[in-house]
């Protein structure tokens, strides 16, 4: 890939962070879009996601990567459930209408979207092709995504990454969720046989770099491994892997009483999608398997 200058948002996030390393390590230039001042010598541009970007800090631009959005963790209510939502189309909206509006434009927006968009799939297996569920975080997907038309609308190649469940021991979900297996009360959420979509970060990473790089790659694009797995596979794999029974499942209940409808959409639906668009392209995923995954993130196996 040629040398690119690679302006991100979510720059201090996990991915984010992962991400100015590996642009770095391969020989792009990485600047951070920042909310704060920016640090004096820093490679930092400040935005504000609910107003507008001078398009001059565009100047030099080849790609935006745009990754900045609330966490949906935690229990929600109808004030968090906004803010979620307008954290993502808002910041989006800026983005892409900011680039349309620079002289020259960006060749690429690269920008986050998640595989909730597809709401409870149950057993089916969903591609790129699939339309959106019916759920609140399907209609935030499907807002997140509609949100980056001024981009491509002034010509943009633009790429949505329908991100899974990104397997990280620097950040994410996985880390909240080792405690309890470490201390052998770990086990399957209700009856386990809910689809998991998932990335290994390092997979992920790639992936951005590849879609940054492959002109044809356009659109929403699955961020998942090829096999998805079961509540109750992940599971186990977890357990072998940290050397830990998993005798304890959490009834379905239990998960809607105490994270109420943020449970029911993230730990007890059903998402099992394959990455058809990132194949198609030639992109080869290292880790393919769940429990090799997992032994890479928390033990640095390869």
């Amino acid at each position: 890939m040629l040398r690119m200058k690679v302006l991100v948002t979510g720059a201090s996030g996990f991915i984010g962070s992962a991400l100015m390393r590996a642009l770095r390590d391969a020989g792009h230039e990485s600047v951070a879009l920042v909310r704060r001042a920016p640090c004096p010598g820093a490679a930092e541009i400040q935005w504000d996601p609910a107003g507008a970007i001078d398009g001059t800090k565009f100047s030099g631009a080849d790609a935006v990567v745009h990754l900045a959005g609330e966490s949906v963790a935690g229990r929600w209510n109808e004030q968090r459930k906004a803010r979620i939502l307008n954290s993502r189309v808002q910041g989006t909206q800026t983005i892409a209408a900011s680039m349309a509006r620079a002289t020259p434009r960006p060749r690429v927006l690269v920008s986050a979207s998640a595989n909730g968009i597809y709401g409870d799939t149950a057993d089916r297996i969903v591609t790129e092709a699939q339309p959106p569920g019916s759920t609140f975080l399907a209609e935030v997907g499907r807002q997140w995504e509609n949100a980056t038309r001024a981009a491509s609308e002034a010509g943009i190649r633009v790429v949505m990454l329908r991100i899974g469940l990104v397997l990280s021991a620097e950040g994410g979900a996985l880390p909240r969720m080792l405690s309890p297996f470490r201390m052998g009360v770990g086990g399957q959420l209700g009856n386990g046989r809910q689809w998991l979509s998932w990335i290994a970060l390092e997979d992920l990473i790639a992936l951005i770099l590849h879609a940054l790089a492959n002109e044809s790659m356009r659109g929403p694009v699955n961020a998942v491994a090829p096999n998805p797995v079961t509540n109750g596979e992940f599971t186990r794999a977890l357990g072998e892997v940290l050397r830990r029974p998993t005798l304890f499942p959490v009834p379905a209940f239990v998960v809607r009483t105490v994270f109420g409808e943020m449970g029911q959409e993230l730990l007890l639906a059903s998402n099992r999608a394959l990455p058809q668009v990132a194949l198609a392209s030639g992109f080869k995923f290292r880790y393919r398997e769940i429990k090799g995954a997992l032994e890479h993130v928390l033990n640095g196996s390869q």
